[in-house]
């Protein structure tokens, strides 16, 4: 399985990775990076990220494979300017966060072309940015979920599970609504808490004070309000409603806690912490596997 043509349309964590680790798989012959910075795209090819720069999408439809890793909300675009001249037998997939957005920029981006389009999620974010900011390693033991369409040929799904294999990832197969549901719950409601936070804290009359005397606590649970704004804001405009019922099943369970900490309940509450870091020492143990 090799690709003598890869184009990353968005060189920057997830694409960039993907690109160095097909190179260093020895799977992809030629790397072209397209994006809308020309400074991450220099500083792409100077670190070996990619081997030529393209600034239109366009210019990627002759690639044999095409890797969309922008923010969601740009799908659509991409999508439109690569189908005229996507040729028969590349293959187009993606790294979103959300896929029924995607799904349905795909079917009205690529029509009848639908069927080189594979849906693609690796579960390996970070909160650094930009081409620098990419491993080949990143994807190494790490899920990443195909949701395929109807439309697409077996054979082609398997070579994108094959591309993904050589970077290290498992690979998992789901529903895009499925998918939304899941991802709703455990990747963007935390990342919705973590920025909801820091901005409550920073909004206070004395933000210095509570920002100055915090430490490890406050640093690890508000790591991801370090990530990227612009791909945050297109993940939860796009999966608003399945957020929206966990940002409500969320609120319930601390309406739950609140007597308890109103009433001094100091057993209710040490049962409610043993229990959760359980099931957190169970998960980092592989037990949900």
């Amino acid at each position: 399985m090799r690709f003598e043509r890869v184009a990353i349309v968005g060189v920057g964590l997830i694409g960039g990775s993907f690109a160095l680790a097909l190179k260093a798989a020895g799977v992809c012959a030629h790397v072209v990076g397209v994006g809308r910075g020309a400074a991450n795209l220099e500083s792409a090819r100077r670190l070996g990220v990619i081997d030529s720069i393209a600034t239109d999408p366009a210019q990627a439809a002759g690639c044999d494979l095409v890797m969309v890793a922008t923010p969601v909300a740009q799908f659509e675009r991409v999508l439109s300017a690569l189908a005229p001249g996507l040729r028969a037998g590349s293959l187009v997939t993606d790294g979103g966060s959300t896929k029924r957005d995607v799904v349905a920029a795909a079917r009205k981006a690529l029509g009848d072309k639908v069927a080189q389009f594979v849906p693609g999620h690796p579960i390996a974010g970070a909160e650094k940015s930009g081409a620098a900011a990419a491993k080949a390693d990143l994807f190494r033991d790490r899920r990443v979920i195909l949701t395929p369409l109807a439309e697409n040929a077996p054979a082609d799904v398997a070579r994108i599970e094959a591309a993904w294999q050589a970077c290290g990832a498992r690979v998992f197969r789901m529903d895009p609504e499925t998918h939304d549901e899941v991802l709703a719950a455990v990747s963007h409601l935390p990342h919705l808490l973590a920025y909801a936070l820091v901005k409550e804290f920073a909004d206070r009359g004395n933000a210095a004070q509570l920002f100055g005397n915090s430490a490890g606590g406050l640093r690890d649970f508000t790591r991801l309000a370090s990530s990227h704004p612009e791909m945050w804001r297109d993940i939860c405009v796009a999966n608003r409603d399945k957020l929206a019922a966990e940002l409500g099943a969320f609120e319930d369970r601390l309406r739950a806690i609140r007597p308890l900490l109103e009433a001094g309940d100091g057993a209710a509450l040490e049962k409610l912490f043993a229990d959760a870091r359980g099931v957190r020492e169970k998960w980092l143990q592989g037990g949900f596997e």
